[in-house]
């Protein structure tokens, strides 16, 4: 009998967590039930069944795995669940099976999302704990090459904060987030002029897109913008961010794409890992732009995807919002031209090539207010990328008094062996100082984590 099973055209590797056990609040738009309807639509429509489509166990992230991203206040055991280590784990997983040449691309299922958690973590913000995807960006790094580039391309309708910020002096990592203009959404942020560090200008792109942006208009920021950038930067690694909230349907944002939007940009796209992040109209989105990234990670077709509600004209744009997504286009794409000449208006400069700037930033769902001063040191030996001091107060709201002051010191990867010692040096200073109550080291180039604390 002929074999009539649709051809792979890529061995795609699946990872699901739905987390039975974490949610927020039981009626939380984030809870297990996001990916449970996703597995039963997955298995009825037998994607399973086909060679080539292969679903793997997630495995349990390290606490060291999540101190190689995050200052956890006051420490990893007590922000991160069993559940985040699974859901951060099965995000490693993916990239393990895809770096092991046992698949040619993976797509990691896994909730909690991660993406609006900064490099200090002082709680839970935007449903988010732990970062997921730097995770995995940085396990990568940490066994197989510490020079890999990085293309981060987050289609979530929320402005990627989180990972923006963990790589915002990072000039191997491009971060690139495409989402609902921060004025109309959380997290306020996300606006075209936020480009990264003073030695990582450009590195960061942020793309606000007015609301009732749909399919066309998402996928001419794609052609035009998005693809001639990742195509000049030739990364080695291709990660799609792949919330689903930008869906025409979901209760949360006001954004208008289709589950075939959602196939044609994956597709566009090609990356070989996605991480899902968020996205809560539950029955009528994500069953069906979760098939569909699936079907064009692995290279089948999607054309008889549909929602039960679909009609044509959802994916058309109109004038209006089409010539606003134009000219934030045009403006990013004169930011990426010009990164070598640019100067940072977010940074101050301190003396001796170091930089700072303060932010305020707040935990939503904690009520955790954090008043925060980053400094990063410019160092002109070849290939360094500096240092990086965090003095943070974290505020909680509501329990008068009670403030957790903490300083870190941030090395990364390709330090040099001056920026190393001044480090290590001024952590001690912190230490000896009794003004913190915890101080933190995290070394990439040792892959070592250390935490003091007053206690």
């Amino acid at each position: 009998m002929k074999n009539t099973l649709p051809q792979i055209k890529n061995r795609l590797g699946l990872v699901f967590f739905p987390a039975y056990d974490w949610a927020i609040t039981p009626d939380h738009p984030e809870r297990e039930e996001r990916l449970l309807y996703t597995h039963d639509q997955i298995l009825e429509e037998g994607l399973l069944d086909l060679p080539g489509i292969q679903e793997f166990k997630p495995e349990l992230a390290t606490e060291k795995d999540v101190a190689r991203v995050h200052i956890c206040v006051p420490n990893v055991t007590n922000l991160a669940t069993t559940s985040h280590l699974i859901s951060a784990g099965g995000a490693i997983t993916a990239a393990k099976k895809y770096l092991d040449g046992l698949v040619d691309k993976a797509f990691a299922l896994v909730r909690p999302p991660g993406h609006h958690a900064f490099r200090v973590v002082h709680g839970n913000r935007g449903f988010c704990n732990i970062n997921n995807e730097a995770i995995m960006v940085e396990w990568l790094r940490t066994t197989y090459n510490p020079n890999l580039k990085i293309a981060f391309i987050d289609t979530d309708a929320h402005h990627a904060d989180g990972t923006q910020d963990i790589y915002y002096h990072d000039p191997h990592v491009l971060h690139i987030s495409i989402h609902q203009d921060g004025r109309t959404l959380y997290p306020g942020t996300g606006f075209s002029w936020e480009l990264g560090g003073p030695g990582a200008m450009g590195m960061t792109l942020n793309i606000p897109l007015p609301p009732y942006t749909t399919d066309e208009g998402y996928l001419y920021v794609i052609d035009q913008l998005i693809l001639p950038i990742v195509q000049e930067f030739k990364p080695d690694i291709i990660i799609n961010s792949a919330g689903q909230d930008n869906h025409y349907s979901d209760p949360l944002t006001n954004m208008s794409i289709t589950a075939q939007g959602y196939a044609r940009l994956n597709q566009k796209l090609d990356p070989q890992l996605a991480v899902l992040q968020g996205g809560y109209s539950i029955e009528d989105a994500l069953p069906y732009v979760n098939v569909g990234i699936i079907l064009a990670m692995a290279g089948l077709d999607y054309s008889h995807l549909r929602e039960p509600d679909y009609t044509p004209s959802r994916s058309l744009q109109t004038v209006k919002v089409l010539d606003r997504i134009k000219k934030v286009t045009e403006q990013v794409r004169y930011y990426w031209e010009n990164r070598q000449r640019l100067v940072s208006n977010e940074f101050q400069h301190l003396e001796d090539d170091y930089y700072y700037r303060e932010k305020q930033i707040f935990y939503d769902t904690d009520y955790i207010s954090e008043d925060q001063k980053e400094i990063v040191k410019l160092c002109s030996t070849d290939n360094c990328q500096g240092h990086l001091f965090i003095e943070s107060v974290g505020h909680h709201l509501g329990r008068t008094g009670h403030q957790v002051p903490i300083a870190a010191v941030i090395l990364p990867r390709l330090s040099c062996k001056e920026c190393q010692k001044t480090a290590r040096e001024k952590y001690a200073k912190y230490c000896a100082s009794k003004q913190f109550h915890h101080v933190y080291l995290q070394d990439q180039v040792a892959d070592e984590y250390i935490h003091w604390s007053q206690n």
